[in-house]
């Protein structure tokens, strides 16, 4: 197809496709997504070869949130049944970020439900990140804590975070038809504050809430725009007392497409295969591997994932190689970006990324 030659000397010349380009991947058909993997299985290739990188989540506080994000079993209102419990103490956060660790884990998120952190909140994150560093001390941390107020993302990392995650998740103009509580304009904010400060950015989306195709090629191009490190891509999983506890809109093949999507328009950006993909791609996991270069390892904020061996297995079978430790995720122009903002933020501090 001359549409998917042209995507991949774009991507492999790391240029931007068009919304149109974008839209006619979503598009395409059954019949033509192995063509469609194929095509950005080269891209994929040329910037991050055969690795896959894995991550580890760490949920520091559960529940009891008071945003209304229609997708969460978290939010405000939420009849889901979930854990709910207050900061887990430093040495229990660090306990569990060496289960991942164990299991090939190189980065660990710290992931903590409300609207953003207080102070004192992130004097807890300090600590923990202290304790994860005197078990691990080349591991990369990402911490998820909400909206960030003024000098908290400095705060972080000089406490030793590497990366801030806060994600997009839809277009800017369905932002209102999934969270009442805060804007699209804020969690933008929130991303440029973590770039600012010298932290890798972490920015990605949620699919299959509904939206259209339009909305979908709306939210990774302005994920382009910030130009994040790293892209998670989530699939919806419908939760029970939450108000999209029915939209099961998504099947494997379009699940790919939008995998193939945004590896075309994020082309050496770590794309990370997140929450969902269990529930949605099933049997064609291994087929994502050929598109994103990283993947959750174990469970989720509040759903199960795959047993950790079951992912290495795949990963082996399917042809590729975990990640090592004292290997760069990031394309060598992209680690110098990373350690050009980190000068500017007026921090020395050694990228983990």
């Amino acid at each position: 197809m001359d549409l998917l030659n042209a995507l991949v000397d774009k991507g492999i010349r790391r240029e931007v496709p068009t919304r149109e380009e974008a839209l006619a991947v979503l598009a395409t058909s059954d019949d033509e997504l192995l063509d469609v993997v194929a095509a950005a299985g080269k891209v994929r290739r040329k910037w991050f070869g055969r690795r896959v990188k894995l991550n580890y989540l760490v949920n520091l506080k559960s529940g009891l949130c008071p945003e209304d994000c229609s997708y969460c079993s978290q939010r405000l209102g939420s009849r889901a049944d979930v854990l709910k419990y207050t900061w887990l103490r430093p040495g229990e956060a660090a306990e569990a970020a060496s289960a991942g660790v164990a299991g090939g884990a190189k980065r660990v998120c710290l992931v903590a439900s409300g609207r953003g952190p207080t102070d004192r909140d992130v004097d807890r994150v300090a600590e923990t990140i202290s304790a994860i560093r005197e078990r691990h001390a080349d591991v990369e941390v990402c911490a998820c804590l909400g909206l960030l107020g003024q000098g908290q993302a400095e705060r972080l990392r000089a406490a030793g975070a590497d990366a801030y995650n806060h994600n997009l998740n839809t277009s800017e103009a369905t932002y209102r038809d999934i969270c009442t509580t805060h804007g699209f304009s804020d969690r933008v904010d929130t991303v440029r504050q973590a770039q600012a400060a010298g932290l890798s950015a972490c920015s990605g989306l949620i699919a299959g809430m509904g939206e259209s195709d339009e909305d979908l090629v709306d939210v990774v191009f302005a994920l382009r725009d910030l130009d994040p490190d790293s892209v998670p891509v989530n699939f919806l999983i419908p939760m029970e007392g939450t108000p999209l506890a029915a939209e099961w809109n998504l099947t494997p093949q379009r699940a790919l497409r939008i995998l193939a999507m945004v590896r075309f328009v994020c082309p050496d950006a770590e794309v990370r295969l997140a929450g969902g993909r269990e529930v949605h791609l099933r049997t064609l996991q291994p087929l994502a591997l050929h598109l994103v270069n990283s993947i959750f390892l174990g469970d989720y904020l509040t759903s199960e994932g795959q047993a950790g061996q079951a992912d290495l297995e795949m990963i082996a079978d399917a042809g590729f190689e975990v990640e090592g430790a004292g290997t760069s995720t990031l394309p060598e122009h992209r680690t110098d970006l990373v350690a050009v903002r980190r000068r500017g933020a007026g921090t020395d501090l050694p990228p983990n990324a």
